[in-house]
């Protein structure tokens, strides 16, 4: 689900735009070939000065989540080999746990918490 970014988190914002949308792919919210909303749109939705969601929308085109059809918008790639984003959404993950000083122990506990409450 696409929301506000957390603005006291310490993760800057457009990585945790970055984050929200690789997550949604990943989940098959966002379906491969579909349309994004349009940069606006999603500056309303995340609540962020327009240049941290094309930043956003830049790192996700880079890392080939997403593609721009110019004059037209963003689309998720039809082409996305899941499993090896997967491990990018995971590493992602480790160096936000790394940065905020959580050790492997505590991820494990954590990321089993979620496991378990987690609904698909």
């Amino acid at each position: 689900m696409l929301r506000k970014v957390d603005k006291h988190s310490g993760v800057p914002a457009y990585v945790q735009i970055v984050n929200m949308i690789k997550s949604e792919i990943i989940l098959g919210n966002l379906q491969q070939g579909l349309q994004l909303p349009t940069v606006r749109e999603l500056q309303a939705i995340f609540d962020v000065n327009i240049n941290t969601v094309l930043k956003a929308l830049e790192k996700l085109k880079a890392e080939g989540f997403i593609e721009a059809e110019q004059g037209i918008g963003y689309f998720v790639k039809k082409d996305i080999d899941v499993d090896k984003k997967i491990i990018e959404i995971i590493k992602g993950c480790v160096r936000e746990l790394k940065s905020n000083q959580i050790d492997f122990y505590t991820a494990i506990i954590l990321f089993e918490e979620v496991w378990k409450n987690e609904e698909v």
